[in-house]
């Protein structure tokens, strides 16, 4: 790999967002609907979820927080008291009117200060690449390899787009490893 990951994330940003530009909107919206069968027969019954609040380029999870919330799993989202903090998991009990989420201070919609810290069991993670292998590469902040290292034996799968996948990645020590990578027409690690 000549590439350094500041370079790698450059060139896939730009990849992700040619690719993402050049489908139409209402394809869009059906894909990443409803998890695939394989993965959701790894999945408990009780099992917390973790999801993310997609940009407009990242694959979306959206629709599986509305899955699984409509299946009886409670939803987290990811929670951040301010720019340094270390990111936490908050309730999402309104994936449809969203009506729990406020700015945070990412720019991005996350719940409320006064919603319940919990501990998701299955976490679906952005990313910016990834290798068949499910090796990720992720914006460079460190916050879901953290997060995965201080909550060991949690699974953590991957959402992308089919033009994210590398043939390989750079590594560093506390880079983590996904379980599983999802994109629009196939999966990765699930058997």
């Amino acid at each position: 790999m000549s590439q350094s990951k500041p370079e790698l994330r450059k060139a896939l940003r730009k990849a992700r967002r040619e690719h993402v530009a050049e489908q139409p909107e209402a394809i869009r919206a059906l894909l990443f609907h409803r998890p695939p069968a394989p993965l959701l027969a790894k999945i408990g019954a009780d099992a917390v979820i973790g999801v993310y609040r997609a940009n407009r380029n990242e694959a979306p999870a959206a629709g599986y927080a509305r899955y699984f919330h409509e299946h009886g799993h409670t939803i987290a989202l990811p929670h951040f008291a301010d720019e340094r903090a270390a990111m936490t998991f908050r309730a999402h009990t309104d994936p449809f009117g969203e009506s729990d989420l406020e700015p945070g201070p990412f720019g991005i919609a996350q719940p409320k200060a006064d919603a319940p810290e919990i501990t998701p069991d299955v976490l679906f993670v952005p990313l910016i690449g990834f290798t068949a292998e499910c090796e990720r590469l992720g914006q460079g902040g460190g916050h879901y390899d953290r997060w995965l290292a201080e909550h060991p034996g949690r699974m953590a799968i991957g959402l992308a787009w089919d033009v994210q996948l590398c043939d390989t990645l750079p590594s560093e020590p506390h880079d983590i490893a996904l379980d599983a990578v999802i994109t629009p027409s196939r999966m990765y690690g699930i058997h």
